[in-house]
């Protein structure tokens, strides 16, 4: 398996977030580098839109759930109905 260094390619160099990968030893590596999007959400910002999402939900069941909602349990049987599959009807 292959292991995941955060790291920033600055010209022909790059420069290491974290420690450096204890393989290199102050020696060289063959490295396949991603480049990433402009504005793609990295690792660390990935988890904080999970914290943030979960904290809300918890806010959200703490005020007692969603008002227009009074039987969450009718409600999911409704949207669950079966439907017709595409390219199965009769």
């Amino acid at each position: 398996m292959l292991n995941t260094y955060k790291a920033k390619l600055k010209g022909d160099h790059i420069e290491w977030a974290e420690s450096p990968p204890p393989a290199l030893n102050g020696g060289t590596a063959d490295v396949l580098v991603t480049i990433m999007p402009p504005g793609q959400p990295t690792h660390d910002d990935k988890a904080e839109m999970r914290r943030r999402r979960v904290e809300a939900l918890e806010k959200l069941a703490a005020m007692g759930g969603i008002k227009s909602i009074p039987d969450p349990s009718a409600w999911q049987r409704e949207i669950r109905e079966d439907r017709p599959l595409p390219g199965r009807e009769d």
